[in-house]
């Protein structure tokens, strides 16, 4: 999942964006209105954390042109305490939920999943498909109730594709959901991410759908799409 993290303050910018990073989200950081803006209009983010007293745009403008374009992620607000009327217009903008400052980083990652899990329809914290069991508050994965080891890009891999669970997912998508700004794309990767994720979940809800891209299923259907088998080269 792919957040990004709107805040002026560079001490609490690298908190907030360190924190999410250790959560396992790849995180983009903007430090002012127009940036913040920029990345939200053209990238795909599961969510954002957007102050709302930043510099060259303050963050209701941000919000409200990003809701105007179509931009529909959730989005987390930062207030500053004794700012209720903030809060206000916040909401009448678009945005989805707050938290004051000074705030807990908990309560900032707890509600974020919250928001997140509400955007996939998904009310609880934990989700199921076949054996594979995915609890995202405690960072844990287990098949057949026995933990499995992921390393940060499998890990990330599985949630996007649990949080969008029987959906097909493009090759494209996962990586611009998968990775931060920085870092070097390349979608030949997502084959490898895929198929070493097969090998340690030990089951088969994840298919491969011939030209389309992949979909997490129970019973290892995608109602009807034309399946591949796993390619046992990449598996390997």
């Amino acid at each position: 999942m792919r957040l990004l993290v709107v805040e002026d303050d560079k001490d609490l910018n690298r908190q907030i964006a360190s924190a999410l990073q250790q959560a396992g989200y790849a995180v983009d950081r903007a430090f002012d209105g127009e940036e913040g803006w920029f990345l939200g209009d053209t990238e795909p983010y599961d969510a954002v954390v957007l102050d709302l007293g930043l510099p060259s745009k303050d963050g209701v403008s941000v919000l409200t042109e990003w809701r105007k374009a179509g931009r529909s992620m959730p989005v987390l607000i930062l207030t500053a305490r004794d700012r209720w009327g903030e809060k206000v217009r916040g909401f009448d903008a678009g945005a989805d939920d707050y938290v004051t400052k000074p705030f807990h980083v908990e309560e900032l990652l707890a509600r974020l999943r919250a928001l997140m899990r509400r955007a996939a329809g998904h009310a609880s914290s934990v989700f199921s498909c076949g054996p594979v069991s995915f609890d995202e508050r405690a960072g844990r994965v287990l098949v057949n109730a026995s933990p499995v080891k992921l390393t940060s890009h499998e890990y990330r891999l599985l949630a996007y594709l649990m949080h969008h669970q029987g959906r097909i997912v493009s090759r494209s998508e996962i990586v611009e959901h998968l990775y931060d700004q920085d870092f070097d794309r390349d979608s030949n990767t997502i084959e490898v991410f895929v198929g070493r994720l097969r090998k340690k979940l030990g089951v088969d809800v994840i298919q491969t759908v011939r030209g389309l891209g992949y979909v997490l299923t129970p019973d290892g259907k995608s109602g009807g799409a034309l399946l591949d088998r796993p390619d046992p080269a990449v598996s390997r």
